[in-house]
């Protein structure tokens, strides 16, 4: 996939910078540069902006440019911004009707079996008949077409529909493909390279030359080099496309038997997506006083007006990452704006590790809270959070489940309940927040002093504990273990093994550098020369290729490997980390995570390749970070969770049974080996399965706008990425 499908300028600066070649010109060499970019933004029309019927079986453009609708009800026009009913039929329908019925006495067929027809220049027509298609030039007679074009050779039967773009181009959709005529020369393309569907309804060419298909499950835009597939609720009424147009401004409009709908255009830097995805999260996302960013509960789905936040177990994870995302803006920005959000995300996390301090139920210092919730409110460990629950969560899920009541102690002030049983990745969070915000945020002694506070408190604390996060009541949490004991000598944590090295050494070694304390270096360096931890960190995940493995560890690694990485200063360790990196990041990129692609580039630029046959050189190539600002383009404004259905698409190969641990149906990739892309599939965070094919959600979760900002905003640091 080809980011200019986008309309997106991709300049590459061939400014070499004088000097070694060190990341600054890394990224001068490499930045991908954006002009304004396509953003598409739906909408839905319903009797209640106007409609004389949702049930809509025609839609066109008359005479003036303007959107006309035939619907059970009647005919109207989109006039104004709302749906005005017509007395009559517009002219546009009587023509094509009196023209369907002209070309049937022609050709001596019923009018019934024209699927579609066409008026082009010069008089020429295109009728889509079940037996063919039908094409006629001025002055001459009516012949079938027959395409030909390099190896294919096509008589096509079932002819689904058929237009003409406003420089005369023919195209035709039907089974077999789709094809265009252009200065008498065919193209094809042929279902097995990359169609969506196609079992096609209609077709319509916009004004630059991209083209529309509707089907009857969903609608294809195809801009000649690129398909995209646009079905449910995020972007249409109903996927029974009945009618398809493109207005002069490039706006798609579908005629579905749900109402109309339409795809906008409009041009926006990726800044301004930024922009808007901040204040929502101002307006939706930020709960407590602290301000922990969240994803809101719709009361109805797809409707904003009414929402809830609710704690999550993950509420440092997400903060901290939302927060190290407007750490990078204010490196790359120097806006006080930034500065101020990294800020609160960063005394949101801090007030984690105090709230657990004092009380009925003390946890030890340093043990940070998942979460927090006011005291004002019910109490959790009532009916939520029981002891009993906890058992059966143990006896039926998870054997090494820990039963620990209360699971929500209050906190020495009386004003919280807090969340224990704190996990390895909300520490993943905790200290890439924490890293980010000490290097380009904390600017005085001060305030990198209260950063240094946290993290030794809770570095202390896992080095007291055995690497370990023990818990108030004594034990050690469910997940946040990663002694020697259990990742070199217990089965049963063989899967977290390389993980939970790589993190605890990440940890470490974040540490000292904001320390330069030797017990953190001596912690590190005996983890690693006496207890095998590099040699764990080399695998950090088991799997059996792309799309395989626990997907939501990726996320965690990546995350500890730019810290691990960043701050390491021995060549050796940092190659041999590089190295690894390199072979987790091969199973990665068929993903086009714009965060891991970045994570990626930027510590392992002029790193080469560990070992006696080693060498290569591990830099990011241009192509990675062309793939990462392409999701960022495509990321959908509407972070809406809804349902997503892609198992039944022609260009999607399953995942092979002998790949998966264990069987999951309805995984699979394109048939270039990529993931389905972000624009046509639904993801809350990072650590969601891109695999994944059919998204059964219900549009009553509205998304922060995390996943977007932080990768932009580490692009944009690390000049991977510019804007002009």
């Amino acid at each position: 996939m080809k980011i200019d499908r986008l309309g997106i300028l991709i300049l590459i600066l061939m400014m070499l910078m004088c000097g070694s070649l060190g990341m600054e010109s890394f990224a001068s060499e490499k930045t991908v540069i954006l002009k304004d970019v396509r953003a598409e933004i739906s909408r839905k029309f319903s009797k209640a902006e106007g409609l004389p019927d949702e049930d809509c079986l025609a839609i066109a453009l008359d005479e003036k440019g303007q959107v006309v609708v035939e619907t059970k009800g009647g005919f109207a026009a989109f006039q104004d911004g709302h749906w005005k009913k017509l007395d009559e039929a517009p002219p546009v329908f009587t023509q094509k009707g009196h023209l369907k019925k002209r070309v049937a006495g022609a050709l001596k067929v019923d009018e019934k079996n024209i699927r579609d027809i066409a008026q082009g220049p010069g008089e020429q027509i295109a009728v889509a008949l079940e037996r063919g298609m039908m094409i006629k030039s001025q002055g001459s007679d009516w012949e079938r077409a027959h395409p030909r074009a390099g190896h294919h050779s096509w008589s096509p039967v079932d002819v689904r529909a058929v237009g003409y773009s406003a420089d005369g181009t023919l195209w035709f959709a039907c089974l077999q493909g789709v094809g265009y005529q252009k200065n008498g020369e065919w193209t094809l393309h042929p279902v097995c390279e990359g169609l969506p569907y196609n079992d096609f309804t209609s077709l319509a060419a916009g004004p630059d030359g991209e083209v529309y298909f509707g089907t009857t499950e969903g609608a294809i835009r195809f801009d000649g080099t690129t398909w995209e597939y646009r079905e449910g609720p995020r972007w249409l009424p109903d996927n029974d496309i009945r009618g398809v147009v493109v207005d002069k401004d490039g706006t798609s409009w579908f005629a579905t038997a749900k109402g109309v709908g339409c795809i906008e255009q409009p041009l926006m830097k990726l800044s301004e997506k930024a922009r808007k995805l901040e204040e929502d999260i101002d307006k939706h996302h930020r709960r407590t006083l602290y301000g922990y960013v969240i994803g809101a509960h719709l009361k109805n789905p797809g409707d904003r007006s009414e929402w809830s936040n609710e704690d999550n177990d993950n509420d440092g994870l997400w903060t901290g990452m939302y927060g190290a995302g407007e750490c990078f803006a204010y490196g790359a920005t120097n806006d006080p704006y930034h500065k101020e959000r990294a800020k609160k995300a960063f005394e949101a996390l801090r007030f984690l590790s105090q709230v657990t301090q004092g009380g009925e139920h003390p946890a030890p210092r340093g043990f940070p809270a998942r979460s927090i919730r006011p005291a004002s409110g019910p109490d959790p460990n009532v009916s939520e959070y029981t002891a009993e629950k906890d058992k059966e969560h143990r006896e039926n899920q998870d054997p090494l489940w820990k039963i620990i009541h209360p699971r929500w102690p209050k906190s020495a002030d009386g004003q919280w309940f807090w969340k224990c049983d704190t996990s390895s990745d909300e520490l993943d969070g905790h200290y890439f927040l924490y890293a980010t915000y000490y290097d380009l945020v904390a600017d005085t002694d001060e305030e990198k002093q209260r950063v240094r506070d946290v993290v030794t408190a809770i570095t202390d604390h896992l080095i007291d504990h055995g690497y370990q996060l023990v818990d108030w009541d004594g034990q050690p949490t469910r997940w946040a273990r990663f002694g020697p004991d259990l990742m070199n000598h217990d089965p049963d944590w063989a899967d977290e093994r390389g993980l939970n090295s790589l993190s605890m050494l990440s940890y470490l070694k974040t540490a000292w550098h904001m320390t330069q304390d030797g017990k953190y270096q001596k912690a590190y360096e005996d983890l690693i020369n006496n207890h095998s931890y590099l040699m764990n960190m080399l695998v950090p995940k088991v799997h059996a290729g792309p799309g395989t493995g626990n997907q939501s560890d990726d996320e965690m690694a990546f995350m500890s490997f730019y810290n691990l990485i960043k701050y390491e200063e021995n060549p050796k360790l940092r190659a041999s980390y590089a190295g690894a990196m390199y072979r987790y990041f091969l199973i990665e990129r068929p993903e086009k995570n714009p965060l891991f692609n970045y994570i990626y580039a930027a510590v392992c630029e002029g790193e080469k390749y560990p070992g006696p046959w080693g060498g290569a050189d591990l830099s990011a190539s241009r192509e990675v970070l062309e793939e990462a600002a392409d999701t960022l383009v495509r990321i959908p404004l509407d972070r809406i969770m809804w349902p997503h259905k892609n198992s039944h698409r022609l260009d999607i190969v399953p995942m092979a049974p002998h790949t998966q641990f264990d069987t999951h149906p309805n995984r699979g990739h394109l048939r270039n080996g990529y993931v389905i892309p972000v624009d046509e599939r639904t993801f809350e965070f990072w650590n969601h399965d891109p695999w994944n094919l059919d998204y059964r959600n219900d549009g009553r979760v509205l998304a922060d706008g995390e996943a977007f900002l932080l990768p932009y905003y580490m692009g944009l640091y690390h000049k991977f990425l510019a804007e002009e």
